[in-house]
């Protein structure tokens, strides 16, 4: 790795972070409300809330592709384009079942590219420079709304979230994406030429890695530690719903926007702390969220902020920091299909996971409640008793939190921030 970096190199690998982590949002924070409302697509919302746990599927292999076959940015380039083509094609559906399998589609080469921008980023940047250019990709993912105000104020597409046309701003970021990744520095394969086996051709060499105690401890804890965190990507939306919120997007973007503020701090705090206190304070700062969430849900409203804000340094010290653990713990031949694992572990199984824990205990904890509606008529609902919820939430950060502090003893092939 590069001792220093020229600001050409810092302006391509951040304007890389960018574009990838805006491609995502113009279509998928809305695509359940738009599949919720086309015909017959109610059935269909959930599994397409699943998309993303599916698609990590393939970061094994293509972070395989990445190490051995072809450079990591003309992998991340075959990926933009293959998803822009197949987000071309969602446009035009209008079945919800036809639009489920497009969408993975869609994610089977769009969730590799979080691991193979990882890879790309640290091989010609510093480490302590990676947040840095990381941060980026949350300003991507804030930005991602432009599509939103271009459709509805340049060309007069009313309710734009609710169109076909979330796909189409979809496919011009992920195209453009495509592009910018010709200009990238090349990151040729550490392994090309190198013997070959059925775990290889399968992207599953990294698996060696689980011999080492370290690195088994480690992502036993960050798949658990996904249950809660994914838990509130997927549902505190319905939280703020049932609670009067408005402007649930914008609120949640809250967060995005202290993103980018608490990355910047990630290399502090791993230059002081190491990763395994790292880690340590990024499940504390889960313990917070869920202990704001549940004073929220109990008594004091202004603390749901709290949980909201806290969201960039649990997501920089537990996501971000995880990156750079494996990139300094694996191999320089198994880096690609490394962080293509950790993210199969952490976006796959860690979501799956947390939907089938949470979604059980948010069964368990449906109530009726009177409402009055528009015509003034009263009627009852079904909402969520959200305390028992976070209280377990809570429970198992804290859990996770000293499993963390008491068992981790990181190991690492390169130099620690």
């Amino acid at each position: 790795m590069p001792g220093s970096m020229s600001i050409g190199m810092r302006v391509k690998l951040s304007a890389m972070m960018f574009l990838q982590f805006m491609m995502l949002p113009v279509w998928f924070i809305p695509m359940f409300a738009y599949v919720g409302k086309m015909p017959g697509g109610g059935q269909w919302a959930f599994w397409c809330g699943m998309i993303m746990a599916f698609g990590t599927i393939t970061s094994p292999l293509f972070g395989m592709f990445s190490d051995r076959f072809m450079n990591s940015e003309k992998v991340l380039a075959l990926c933009n384009f293959a998803g822009a083509a197949l987000l071309l094609w969602a446009w035009k559906i209008t079945d919800p079942k036809m639009l489920f399998i497009c969408l993975l589609l869609v994610m089977l080469f769009y969730m590799p590219t979080w691991s193979i921008t990882a890879t790309i980023a640290m091989a010609n940047s510093t480490t302590e420079a990676f947040p840095q250019i990381r941060v980026f990709g949350s300003l991507g993912w804030v930005a991602s709304a432009i599509f939103s105000i271009i459709g509805t104020k340049c060309f007069g597409i009313e309710n734009f979230d609710l169109t076909s046309n979330i796909f189409l701003g979809g496919a011009i970021a992920s195209i453009l994406g495509g592009v910018l990744a010709f200009f990238l520095p090349a990151t040729p394969p550490k392994a090309k030429g190198t013997p070959m086996s059925i775990a290889d051709a399968l992207g599953l060499k990294a698996l060696v890695l689980f011999k080492r105690l370290d690195f088994a401890v480690f992502a036993i804890l960050i798949l658990l530690a996904m249950v809660p965190f994914q838990w509130y990507n997927v549902y505190n939306g319905a939280y703020l719903d049932e609670k009067g919120f408005k402007f649930i997007t914008m609120t949640m973007n809250l967060g995005q926007v202290f993103e980018l503020i608490f990355m910047l701090m990630i290399p502090l705090i791993l230059k002081k702390a190491g990763y395994k206190w790292a880690m340590v304070i990024g499940l504390g700062a889960l313990v917070f969220r869920y202990g704001s969430f549940y004073l929220g849900s109990t008594c004091c409203d202004a603390m749901d902020f709290g949980g909201i804000l806290i969201h960039g340094l649990i997501f920089g010290l537990l996501i971000v920091g995880s990156q750079m653990y494996v990139d300094a713990a694996a191999p320089a031949e198994l880096r690609g299909q490394a962080q293509g694992l950790i993210g199969l572990i952490m976006f796959g199984g860690g979501t799956l996971l947390s939907n089938w824990v949470f979604q059980k205990i948010l069964d368990a904890n449906l109530v009726e409640k009177t409402i009055t509606n528009a015509q003034n008529v009263a009627e009852t609902v079904k909402v969520h008793n959200w305390t028992q919820p976070y209280l377990i939430a809570l429970g198992i950060s804290a859990v996770l939190m000293v499993l963390m502090a008491v068992l981790f003893q990181p190991h690492t092939e390169k130099k620690e921030v």
